[in-house]
């Protein structure tokens, strides 16, 4: 099943491709839409048939595919990459759906591109094999480097090329560090790197060749200057995958790669993560206030509110040295993963509905002075986009709240400070979001181009309202998602702390 997720979009994009010219738009689009929906709906026996009470490796598949390298063609999901994969599917969804109004030219290459992206994405969080990982990860950069590149701004060839430089440059350490794991094991199996007796010394040396990689994919400061450029230059779909998935990835390397391979290290630098998470909540949060352009302050909002997840990966460690229990650092955990999933449906809402606004104006633009009344002409877009604009603040109720909430209260119990200055980012993100909020929906229309705006069609109420379920969703009852990685977490504690911290910590409360 999992091989058909990965692969299944890239067979539906060479269809789409196939189609050739925008005289046969309509036909891709059927295509691509019915793939996305079948990829979603494969999600569902995938979620049933996962036992939640196991932390090992589930649907796995395993074949030799270079065997003197000892390459695998190895895949499978746990509890963490089970919701990673299905919030994939869901943006491929709502991504294809909003290509069909938004998209004029290229209509074929522009669907097949988000097809394959989709795939690639899919593929990461299947990896079990760490070169198959490295191929999907990298694999990922190309359609998304054409999509700005091609259907982005005015900018689209500085922000496409700054994008491709500076993640496939982070990258290209992760590679180094993979070869060194793999001289000392003689696998690529990235299951076979976990409890190595590697030296402090060894160890910080491949927590930094990992930390390039991923805290550029975050991206954590001082590395998140491509963002910004990306984001505004990306067309909607790219913005909309930017914030939903591809940041994510970056938390789910360190889940997967530099906690558990390197635990000695992250315990030791666990203060500089958290240092660097902070900066990025308040630093980044007071640089968003100032921005005048809506796709560049949903961008800067994003880094900040990123910077709960990361904080919510390291700040277990403290909460293990200071309290010698694992209930807290679950929930530090837990957090840090509803996090991730809560910020793709809040921004990834918000990019749709820039876009959109954009798209109806006359010359695409996205500075907030040429908009003023849209909710007197776009009533039914403007309660949407306020459910998620208060998603993005952490209104209780909401997907925004859950994550940051378990993230402070968590920090809180060893760090007041800490969880202090966290929570600055609920007044930051207030201040910003409904100020962007009030002056783009509220007030006299500001021009004719506003005035004559339509509202929302039903094609793209499907998406506000898909996103509004999740968000509510997430937002009340956030227990399936919680269940579903549980167990999972727990195995992640167990392979994360070093011994110093582990020792005389209950072992009965890993599965509890």
């Amino acid at each position: 099943m999992l091989s058909i997720l990965i692969w299944l979009p890239v067979l539906g994009a060479l269809l789409v491709l196939c189609m050739g010219s925008d005289q046969h738009a309509n036909k891709a689009r059927a295509i691509a839409v019915t793939t996305a929906v079948i990829n979603l709906l494969l999600c569902v026996p995938l979620y049933l048939g996962f036992n939640n009470q196991s932390y090992e490796m589930q649907f796995i598949e395993f074949h030799s595919w270079i065997p003197v390298y000892h390459i695998n063609y190895a895949i499978g999901i746990d509890g963490i990459s089970l919701l990673m994969v299905i919030l994939t599917n869901f943006t491929g969804l709502l991504v294809m759906i909003a290509a069909c109004t938004m998209v004029k030219k290229r209509v074929s290459q522009y669907l097949a591109n988000f097809l394959i992206l989709q795939g690639m994405m899919v593929g990461v969080f299947c990896a079990m094999d760490a070169i198959l990982f490295y191929i999907f990860w990298e694999g990922m950069l190309i359609p998304m480097y054409l999509s700005i590149g091609i259907w982005g701004g005015r900018d689209r060839s500085y922000a496409s090329i700054k994008f491709f430089l500076y993640t496939f440059l982070g990258s290209i350490l992760m590679l180094v560090a993979i070869l060194y794991l793999n001289h000392e094991t003689g696998s690529f199996m990235i299951e076979k790197y976990y409890g190595l007796p590697l030296t402090l010394t060894v160890q910080k040396w491949l927590f930094f060749a990992f930390l390039l990689a991923f805290a550029v994919k975050i991206p954590m400061w001082p590395v998140h200057t491509w963002l910004p450029d990306a984001h505004t230059e990306a067309p909607a779909g790219g913005s909309v995958v930017l914030a939903a998935l591809m940041l994510k990835l970056g938390i789910y390397g360190f889940l997967r790669f530099s906690l558990p391979i390197a635990p000695l290290a992250a315990s030791a630098l666990a203060w500089f993560m958290i240092v660097l998470s902070l900066i990025a909540i308040i630093y980044i949060g007071l640089i968003t206030i100032v921005q005048t352009d809506m796709k560049k302050l949903i961008a800067y909002s994003s880094i900040a509110h990123m910077g709960f997840a990361t904080l919510g990966c390291f700040m277990m460690y403290d909460i293990v040295t200071h309290m010698r229990t694992l209930e807290d650092a679950y929930m530090s955990l837990e957090g840090a993963v509803i996090q991730m999933i809560s910020h793709a449906f809040g921004s990834g809402a918000m990019f749709l509905g820039v876009g959109l606004l954009a798209d109806r104006f006359y010359n695409h633009s996205r500075l907030i002075k040429d908009y003023g009344g849209v909710a007197n002409t776009m009533p039914v877009f403007a309660a949407f986009f306020m459910l998620f604009a208060m998603s993005n603040v952490g209104l209780p109720g909401t997907a925004g709240f859950v994550g940051e909430f378990m993230v402070i209260l968590s920090a809180f119990q060893v760090h007041f400070w800490v969880a202090a200055f966290a929570t600055l980012t609920l007044v930051l993100s207030a201040s910003y979001t409904l100020w962007m909020y009030k002056r783009v929906f509220f007030g006299p229309i500001a021009n004719q181009q506003v005035a004559e705006m339509k509202d929302i069609t039903w094609s793209e109420k499907i998406n506000y309202i898909l996103l509004a379920a999740g968000v509510l969703f997430l937002g009340l009852y956030p227990a399936p998602i919680i269940n579903a990685m549980h167990a999972t977490i727990g195995h992640l504690l167990t392979q994360s702390l070093p011994p110093q911290l582990a020792f005389n910590v209950p072992k009965e409360i890993f599965y509890s």
